[in-house]
Formats: C-alpha cells, structure tokens, sequence
C-alpha cells in the first residue's frame, strides 16, 4: 500500500492511520443437545465468554467492539478522516518541524493540512498530532501525500514523504427516466442501487428542481390525514437492492404562460441523496443537473384542461382545452370538430377562433357524447391556419370512461 522513498536515517517518525467507527464483534455459537457427549460445556464456555450477550449467549452479535483490521473501503460521498503523528524517536531537540498533507486525485491536488505553521521545536519522545477530514467527490486512485521538514541540531535541513494509496469506490447506481404527461408535468423515476457489500440507512432521497419547475414527491401514501412513506417504516437498503422514487414536476405559472420558453433540452433539477452506514456512518451524493428533452407540439398544441373520469352513456358531458401558439408568427384559427364511431360533438362546426399572437393561449368549453360504452379516446379535432391554409389534426387527445345511465345511478 505504501510506496515510499529510499529511507534515510531520520530522527522524526511519520505514523499515519485510517479514522473509521468501530464494527460489533460477531462470534459463532456452538450449540448442541445436552443428551450429547459435551453435555452442557459448550453453554458453560459462551456464558463464560466476555463477547457474549448475556442470556442470548446463542447470537453472533456480541456487545463488544472490533477496531478497523486493515484499510477498509472508501466510497465517493463519505468523508475520509485520517490521523497523522510525526513522534522524535531521537535523544536530539528538533527544530523548525513542518508537516504538510495533500491528496492527489485524477484531476486535482488538495491541501488537507489544518494548519501550515512551523513548530519552533520537538523535544525527545514528543509528537505532533494532526487529523484531516475531506469530503470524497471522485471516484478511482487517491494518493495521500505526507511530507514532513525539519532541522536537526547541527543545523542540517532533513525532508521526507510517504505515500499512502487508496482506491475510492462508487456507492450507488443511479439511472433515471422521464415520462411526459398530456399536460405540462413531467414525471422523473430514480432508480437507486446500493453497490456496496453492507446495508444503508436511506436518510434522504430528494430532488431539487430548476428555477423552471415546482416538484412534488410521490412516495408517500396519505391515510386518514397522515403520510407514510410507501418503502414501509423500514428505509434500509440491502446489498445489490434496488429502490424507485418518483416525482412529479409542474412548470411554475410564469414559465408555463410562455410555449417557447420550454423547449428542447431542458435543465429539470438534481437528485440529493443522504445515507447512514454501519454505526452512523454518513455519506451524500448529489447527481448532476439533470437533462430532459422536451417533447415537440409543432405550431399549435392542443391541450385537455378538465375532463371528467366517467360520463353517462348518450349524455353530453363538457371538456376544456388550451390552445397554444408555439409558432413565432400570429394565427387565424378555425376549429372543426369530426365525428367518430363513438364520439359526437355538439355544437357548430366551423367556428372562427380568431387571431392568436406567438405563445398566447386561449380555453374552449365543448360538449360532446359518447354512443358507446367503455374507455373511450376522444379524437376529431381539427384546427386551420387560414393565413397558411395549413391544418393540425388532434386524435386521441384524452380518454373517458363511459357507463350505463342505469350503472351511474346506481353507484
């Protein structure tokens, strides 16, 4: 692990250790009946044994705890802490001890020192003590860089460095998906899995939205007034288990008003994630500004504002619809409404809209009726740009589930 210079013969010595929390010991019981040979020796030893819990001599867990036996794992997100010592192992006064430490990543070299002032001087078998944190936010090869300078009695200048490397691990998979709803939302899935060989405690899986959108979290189940989470009151996440999040994005109102501003590829937020390792352990991760495309409505988007779930059989029922210009040039408009197997409209066919300017809207109230039951599309929309007698085709803007009069009356 060490790659270390030619030693020399110095009179400062450089220690330097990992900080992680403690694990519990785990032993392994040994039980048998007691009509076998060892009888009750076997419950005689563990009850003896310091490890033990008492009165549940026969689980692994023990009450004792096991200091870090080698290096251990670094994954991105958690904070490396490691403490320094420089001890004179000599009989000589030392003076003028400096101790620097950097950590040198793929991309960068990080001053981890708390202080870089100079000792005036070390007296025989004292030290000097030092603990640095960092906060690891790269992943792959990490080389810890300890340099120690110092001036002897005779005046000579003496300098030294140790080399410590270690390999940062990736904790989590995170994959994500968009799904464009009929209006303006948006639905993001985060699909995170831990990768890690031990279980985490999900502290927190948030996502931050962009100046462009309000977000709303979908993972709680609202019963009798309360909220619980739908991962159950357990947020422990096993080795290799994976767990889906789902949000729901709605542009703010002053954007929303204005059809070009969201187009193309659009910045949707970030995700944050907190997680708790054995005995506390913490580590946070936060994604990259997260990139959606957006869907394309050509010239005219249609829109359903309001529609009701289930109407009756051969009974008008009204829908609202938004109509957008996203063109960058002014609209007359006509509105023609085509019947289809199932669906009649109701009223004049052939209407004047008017002009519509650039990224201005304007809302319609029609009434049509359904001449079949079941789930059925609405389609039959037809809108005419006079000025370019070019015509925009909208089928299957919305579904409706129609019933029976009978049926509705009696639910």
């Amino acid at each position: 692990m060490d790659v270390n210079q030619p030693k020399q013969e110095h009179l400062l010595a450089l220690k330097v250790m990992r900080l992680t929390k403690p694990t519990l010991f785990t032993n392994i019981p040994v039980t048998c009946e007691e009509r076998d040979l060892p009888g009750d020796l076997f419950s005689i030893l563990m009850k003896d044994d310091p490890s033990t819990v008492k009165g549940a001599e026969t689980l692994m867990l023990g009450e004792m705890l096991t200091l870090p036996q080698n290096f251990g794992n670094i994954f991105l997100g958690e904070t490396f802490s490691s403490y320094i010592s420089v001890h004179n192992d000599s009989n000589q006064v030392v003076k003028d001890i400096q101790v620097k430490a950097d950590l040198q990543t793929s991309s960068q070299r990080l001053n981890l020192s708390a202080s870089s002032a100079v000792v005036a001087e070390l007296k025989p078998d004292t030290c000097i003590d030092d603990v640095i944190h960092h906060e690891v936010k790269e992943i792959g090869t990490h080389i810890l860089v300890c340099a120690v300078s110092y001036t002897t009695q005779t005046g000579e200048k003496m300098y030294f460095r140790k080399f410590f490397k270690f390999q940062v691990l990736k904790p989590l998979d995170v994959k994500t998906k968009f799904y464009n709803a009929e209006t303006d939302e948006v639905f993001l899935e985060a699909q995170i899995q831990n990768i890690t060989t031990s279980p985490m405690f999900m502290e927190k899986v948030s996502l931050e939205p962009s100046i462009m959108y309000n977000v709303s979290e979908l993972n709680t189940v609202i019963t009798n007034g309360d909220g619980s989470s739908t991962f159950g009151t357990k947020t422990y996440l096993q080795p290799l288990d994976t767990r889906q999040y789902l949000y729901c994005l709605k542009p703010k109102p002053e954007f929303a008003e204005k059809a070009g501003v969201i187009k193309g590829v659009t910045v949707i937020g970030k995700l944050d994630i907190v997680w708790k390792t054995n005995l506390g352990e913490r580590g946070r991760l936060q994604t990259s500004q997260l990139q959606r495309m957006a869907p394309g409505y050509g010239d005219v988007r249609l829109s359903i504002e309001t529609i009701p779930d289930t109407v009756r059989l051969e009974e008008p029922f009204d829908i609202t619809c938004k109509i957008t210009n996203c063109s960058e040039r002014t609209m007359d408009l006509v509105l023609e409404m085509c019947n289809t197997n199932a669906i009649h409209w109701c009223g004049v066919s052939g209407r004047q809209l008017g002009k519509l300017h650039p990224s201005s809207s304007l809302h319609l109230t029609l009434t049509l009726l359904s001449s079949v039951q079941g789930l059925q599309s609405v389609s039959g929309l037809r809108l005419t740009d006079t000025f370019l007698k070019r015509t925009y085709e909208y089928d299957d803007i919305a579904q409706v589930c129609v019933v029976s009069s009978k049926l509705k009356a009696e639910s």
